[in-house]
């Protein structure tokens, strides 16, 4: 009888520290999580004008200089620097040029199985042509032009990289809050000033 009731004292304290070690796990899991839900939807808005780099460690990568006031989508951050997006270009911004929008994080429903398996199928209905990706961006007329791959004076450098698609080679030189660049293509060169089509000519042999 003795034995019997050492023998149940055992398992109960057994399963009491199974119970406890179940608990610690979640609690480590929840922990992990908890940053990739804080930095969920995270955005700053510019207190000044700041130009976007491409590494930090090198101040000659500028990328383009985001106007005051502009909304970027933040990323990652140090003491010093702000990994953000803008307008699908990353890079790095000064930290004291940005203020951190406030945030409210709402909890998402998890998604029944056969609600996931009908938006997996959903999916391919959804891709759309080039013109119509185009059109819904620029309008039928303009998205006629850049389909066709025809260029002009004062289109934007997107418009640019949606006609004729991404320079082989671009040469870019800062002064001041000017950006002026070439763009190279295969037999073109293209000159581009504050994000505008300026001029463009035939490439010397």
């Amino acid at each position: 009888m003795k034995k019997l009731i050492i023998f149940s004292l055992i398992m109960l304290s057994a399963s009491a520290i199974n119970a406890q070690v179940n608990r610690t796990d979640v609690l480590q899991d929840l922990e992990k999580n908890q940053p990739a839900v804080q930095n969920a939807g995270l955005t700053a808005t510019l207190k000044s004008a700041s130009r976007l780099f491409g590494a930090k460690d090198d101040l000659t990568t500028v990328i383009l200089i985001i106007p005051s006031g502009s909304e970027v989508d933040v990323i990652d951050s140090d003491s010093t620097y702000l990994n953000v997006i803008f307008e699908e270009n990353e890079g790095y911004i000064f930290k004291r040029h940005a203020v951190i929008n406030k945030v409210t994080v709402v909890a998402k429903p998890v998604a029944q199985p056969s609600e996931t398996i009908q938006e997996e199928q959903a999916v391919p209905q959804q891709q759309v042509s080039r013109f119509t990706y185009l059109e819904n961006k620029y309008g039928s007329n303009m998205a006629a032009k850049l389909i066709s791959g025809k260029i002009w004076k004062g289109m934007t450098a997107k418009m640019v990289r949606d006609s004729w698609g991404k320079a082989q080679k671009i040469n870019r030189i800062i002064a001041s809050n000017n950006i002026k660049e070439e763009w190279i293509y295969k037999n073109t060169w293209l000159y581009i000033e504050n994000d505008v089509l300026v001029e463009w000519g035939p490439i010397g042999r």
